[in-house]
C-alpha cells in the first residue's frame, strides 16, 4: 500500500487531463466527511459533514472540515454532492454555504428535505437538484451518476464521477443489507456494470473494515427490541440518532403492538422525523404518536419517550436525564434501550451516561447486553464482494480511522489490486488520477476548525484547548504580589490561592517567602517590567507546586506595581 510520507514536496500542477482528489475530512477519523475533486479548473464537492468533539476538546460544540482550500475558488465550485443526510456528511454546510450560498446541492429527496431544515436555522436559502438512484447528470466537465445504496439512512447513494481524466466511484457510506426495511437493495448490478465500464479510482467505507464476515440485517434486530417491549411494565426510554429512521419506525411497530404511546423528545428528532414520515419514509400508526405535553396523563407501562443522545452527547436529552437535568426524571422501574452501536472515541462519554442511569435505578439495554443494534457500514465480507465485482484499477479507502484504513486496504490487495494502486491517505492528503495512474502528490494544510459557541475558527486555538484541559485536570493556582519597583521592595507578603488543586490554602505557606525572595532578586538585577516579573512568580511557584504536589496546575501571576 502506498501511504502519505511527511515532508512531501510542494504541490505541482495538476495535468490537464487529470483529476485531483483532495481529502479534507474523514480519513483518520470518523467524522467531517469532505472530498474534494479538481478536473480542468473546475471542483466538484462531495460531502460536507461535522466531528464530534470527544474528550480532549472540552467546550467544543462541533469541528468543520478546514475550508481553507476552498476559500479562494468557491467561485469554481459547480456544486456539492450529498450521499446521504447523516450529520457526518451534511452537518458543515451551514458554515461553508455561509461564505457562498448559492452553491447547488445534490442529493436524495430526504436528504435535501434534513439540509433545507438545518439550513433554515442558519438563514439560508439553498440552491438544490434533487436526484435518485439511476439518475445521471452533467454539471460542466462532470458527468455524475448516482447509485442506490443501503445505509442505517433512507435514500443514501453512492455517486459515479465521469471525467475525461477517468471514472470515480465514490460508495459513501453503505452495507449490503439483503433484507431492508425499506425494501432498498444496494444496487450491485449497478456497481457490477459500472465494473465493467472501468473504474480508475475506487473509493470506499471503511468504517467495519475489521470486521469478518457480513453485517447483519435490520431486521433481526426486532426480536430484540420486542423482547423489551414485552418484559418491560414501566416506561420505555429509546435512545438513537435523530435521523435514524428504520430504528425510530422498529420502535413506533413495536411500541404499537405493545398497545404503547410514543413522544419525542429534542428538537432534532422531533423535526427529522417529521420530515420522514412527511415524506413517507417513515409510516406511523394511527394514534401511536402523540406531543410530549401529553406523557403526564398516561400511565408508565403505556409510555415510550424516543430521544437523542446514544452517543453520551453532553447536551442531548438522554445526557441531561442521566444527569437530572430534563423534565423527564429517569428512576426505578424505567428502562432505558440505547439502540446504536459505539462511534469510536465516544465510549467513554456512554458508558459515564450509562452508569448515571443505572444510579437512579434505571435498567440500560444496550448492544453490549442485548442485540439492539446493528452497524449501517459494509464490513470484511460485503467489501470484498464489492472490489471483486468492481475490479478498480486504484483504490483509496475513505471514512475511518488508520486502522480502518489499512484494514480496507489490505482487503483490496487481497482482491488483486496491486500494492502500489492502494493509496492510505490522511486529511489534507492530494492524489492525482493521470493515465489511469492514481498517485500521491503532495498535501494541504488540513487542520481542525473548532465550533465554540458564537466563535468560529481561529477564535479557538488547540492552545486554548490545551489550557482548558490543564483547568479541568489540574486546577490552577494564582498569585498576587505587590511591588514598588522604584524602591526594589515587595509591598506585601504574596497572596497565593488555588483552586481544584484538592489542597489546603496552608501547604503554600512554605512557597510564599521563596516567591517574594525571587523577585526581589529580579528587581535587584534591573527588571522592573511587571511582566517579566510575572514569568519569575509563575517559574518559581510553578517549579515548588510540581516537586512538592506532584501536580501541573495552570499557574496565574499578577504583579502589580504600586
Amino acid at each position: 500500500m502506498t501511504e502519505v510520507v511527511p515532508d512531501l514536496p510542494a504541490l505541482p500542477a495538476l495535468p490537464a487531463d487529470g483529476l485531483r482528489v483532495v481529502a479534507l475530512g474523514g480519513l483518520g477519523e470518523v467524522g467531517r466527511n469532505m472530498t474534494v475533486l479538481e478536473h480542468r479548473g473546475r471542483l466538484l464537492v462531495i460531502d460536507c459533514g461535522v466531528l464530534f468533539p470527544e474528550e480532549h476538546h472540552p467546550g467544543i460544540d462541533l469541528i468543520l472540515p478546514d475550508f481553507d482550500y476552498l476559500r479562494d475558488r468557491l467561485d469554481d465550485v459547480d456544486a456539492i454532492v450529498l450521499t446521504h443526510g447523516h450529520e457526518d456528511h451534511i452537518g458543515a454546510l451551514p458554515y461553508l454555504l455561509q461564505r457562498k450560498p448559492d452553491i447547488p446541492l445534490l442529493g436524495s429527496q430526504l436528504t435535501l428535505a434534513l439540509v433545507e431544515a438545518k439550513l433554515k436555522e442558519h438563514r439560508i436559502s439553498p440552491y438544490t437538484l434533487g436526484v435518485r438512484e439511476g439518475q445521471t447528470e452533467h454539471l460542466g466537465v462532470w458527468g455524475l451518476e448516482f447509485v442506490a445504496v443501503n445505509h442505517s439512512i433512507p435514500d443514501a447513494l453512492a455517486v459515479c464521477v465521469r471525467t475525461d481524466a477517468g471514472v470515480l466511484l465514490h460508495t459513501g457510506d453503505f452495507k449490503m443489507d439483503q433484507l431492508p426495511l425499506d425494501r432498498r437493495l444496494t444496487d450491485l448490478r449497478a456497481f457490477a456494470r459500472l465494473g465493467e465500464e472501468g473504474v480508475d479510482l475506487f473509493l470506499t467505507d471503511s468504517t467495519n473494515a475489521e470486521v469478518p464476515g457480513f453485517t447483519t440485517p435490520e431486521r433481526e434486530i426486532a426480536p430484540a427490541i420486542d423482547k423489551v417491549f414485552r418484559h418491560t411494565e414501566g416506561r420505555i426510554i429509546v435512545a438513537c440518532f435523530s435521523s435514524h429512521v428504520h430504528r425510530v419506525q422498529q420502535v413506533l411497530d413495536a411500541a404499537h403492538k405493545a398497545g404503547r404511546r410514543v413522544a419525542m423528545v429534542g428538537r432534532s428528532m422531533v423535526r427529522n422525523m417529521t420530515i420522514a414520515a412527511e415524506l413517507g419514509y417513515l409510516h406511523v400508526p394511527d394514534g401511536v404518536l402523540i406531543d410530549i405535553k401529553k406523557v403526564d396523563s398516561l400511565r408508565d407501562d403505556q409510555l415510550v419517550l424516543v430521544c437523542t443522545g446514544s452517543q453520551g452527547e453532553p447536551m442531548a436529552a438522554l445526557s441531561r436525564m442521566a444527569n437530572r437535568d430534563h423534565r423527564i426524571e429517569v428512576g426505578p422501574g424505567d428502562t432505558v434501550l440505547l439502540a446504536s452501536s459505539l462511534i469510536p472515541g465516544n465510549e467513554n462519554a456512554v458508558y459515564r451516561v450509562i452508569n448515571g442511569l443505572m444510579r437512579l435505578g434505571a435498567d440500560v439495554v444496550h448492544k453490549g447486553n442485548a442485540k439492539v443494534h446493528v452497524s449501517g457500514h459494509a464490513s470484511a465480507g460485503e467489501l470484498l464482494y464489492c472490489y471483486n465485482i468492481v475490479k478498480p484499477r486504484n483504490v483509496m479507502p475513505v471514512h475511518g480511522e488508520w486502522r480502518h484504513l489499512v484494514a480496507n486496504g489490505r482487503l483490496a490487495e487481497a482482491t488483486g489490486v496491486p500494492r502500489e494502486r492502494v493509496l492510505l491517505c490522511q486529511d489534507g492528503t492530494v492524489v492525482d488520477l493521470v493515465d489511469g495512474v492514481a498517485e500521491i502528490v503532495g498535501e494541504v494544510p488540513c487542520g481542525y476548525v473548532y465550533v465554540d459557541g458564537s466563535a468560529l475558527g481561529g477564535e479557538t486555538s488547540d492552545e486554548l484547548l490545551r489550557d482548558r484541559r490543564i483547568l479541568r485536570d489540574e486546577g490552577f493556582v494564582t498569585a498576587i504580589v505587590v511591588v514598588d519597583t522604584s524602591t526594589g521592595e515587595v509591598v506585601s507578603e504574596p497572596e497565593i490561592t488555588s483552586r481544584g488543586v484538592a489542597e489546603d490554602q496552608e501547604v503554600f505557606d512554605r512557597i510564599r517567602p521563596r516567591v517574594e525572595q525571587a523577585v526581589i532578586e529580579a528587581m535587584a538585577k534591573g527588571t522592573t517590567d511587571t511582566y517579566a516579573l510575572q514569568q519569575v512568580v509563575r517559574r518559581t511557584l510553578g517549579s515548588w507546586v510540581g516537586t512538592k504536589l506532584r501536580r501541573r496546575p495552570m499557574i496565574i501571576p499578577v504583579v502589580i506595581d504600586a
